[in-house]
């Protein structure tokens, strides 16, 4: 999928994304996509399959 990206490549991204959302904005991001992943588990665990007979 992602060619072999190193470290140094990582940290260039993570440089570029903190300078265009600045310092306040990332950690409300992640908030935000932390509370989207919780519900998504959420509602695919109340999903019961349903029963072929």
């Amino acid at each position: 999928m992602l060619p072999s990206i190193g470290a140094t490549e990582l940290i260039v991204i993570a440089a570029v994304i903190f300078f265009l959302f600045g310092g306040k904005k990332i950690p409300e991001f992640f908030k935000g996509l932390g509370d989207a992943v919780k519900e998504f588990k959420k509602s695919s665990k109340d999903e019961k399959p349903e029963k072929e007979e």
